[in-house]
């Protein structure tokens, strides 16, 4: 993803979470369904993590991910030679006019990228087209609105807050949407899920907390909540704050949780 108004940007900060996913943690509810010589397409691949492991798991077959930026598509080139996977082919495009074929593929994947979308109903229509008949259609987005996490902090819930502003226009709450996106969009075989990262060891809560202290205040997201008038540098300087500070509980814990979707064509 790489839109103008992309809340997140590809900060150092964006990159280490995205980075830290792979298939199996954001993708799992898909693996059982793959198979060897399958045509792949990962929209919206970012810096390819998801995509290589998908393409070792489709051997004899191909995967094609697609970004609109040419930065994080070159990490994900790097990415792939380094792991030595060579059915991976890496494109810049936009999913809202896929250069691809009708029918060309048996799996279309999207992680975390219809809450980015001004029309994701649109985004899923032009996946479907590229879809053959009897193809899977593979969707997981977060639900901001249903993330939890305790104890309790005034400094978290400002942002959310944030960043539910911040992103207006488009959908923080999209992982409850899917359902409803994929019917709309033309899929009658649709069945809908739910999964969710949770970070509760010292480790994966101290990595949490720096990724989004980080990036409330460094990222383009900074950016946006400055230049919008929706938040100061003192008052980013505080989030951050407040991050690390739930990270030192030893009681802290967080669950993001995620609408999934498979749909056959």
């Amino acid at each position: 993803m790489n839109a103008p108004d992309y809340v997140h940007g590809h900060h150092a900060s964006v990159m280490r979470s995205h980075t830290w996913r792979t298939a199996e943690n954001s993708a799992g509810y898909l693996l059982p369904h793959l198979e060897s010589g399958m045509d792949v397409l990962d929209v919206g691949c970012g810096p390819g993590t998801i995509t290589v492991d998908l393409a070792s798991r489709v051997p004899g077959g191909r995967v094609i991910g697609i970004d609109t930026s040419a930065d994080v598509l070159g990490k994900a080139a790097d990415l792939a030679v380094a792991q030595g996977v060579e059915n991976v082919q890496l494109e810049q495009a936009d999913v809202m006019a896929l250069p691809y074929s009708a029918e060309s593929f048996d799996v279309v994947h999207a992680h975390q990228v219809l809450q980015h979308m001004a029309d994701p109903v649109g985004a899923l229509r032009e996946m479907r087209r590229v879809l053959r008949p009897g193809g899977l259609l593979a969707v997981r987005d977060a639900d901001y609105g249903a993330m939890r996490w305790f104890p309790d902090s005034d400094g978290l819930d400002r942002w959310r807050t944030l960043y539910q502003q911040l992103t207006s226009h488009h959908h923080s709450d999209a992982g409850r949407r899917l359902l409803g996106w994929t019917q709309e969009a033309g899929f009658a075989d649709v069945t809908p899920g739910a999964g969710v990262w949770c970070f509760a060891e010292p480790d994966d809560r101290d990595w949490w907390a720096a990724s989004w202290a980080d990036r409330v205040q460094h990222s383009s997201f900074a950016r946006h909540a400055i230049d919008g008038g929706h938040a100061t540098e003192a008052e980013l300087a505080e989030l951050a704050a407040a991050w690390h500070d739930w990270a030192a509980r030893d009681e802290a814990w967080f669950v993001v949780v995620h609408g999934e979707v498979l749909a056959r064509r």
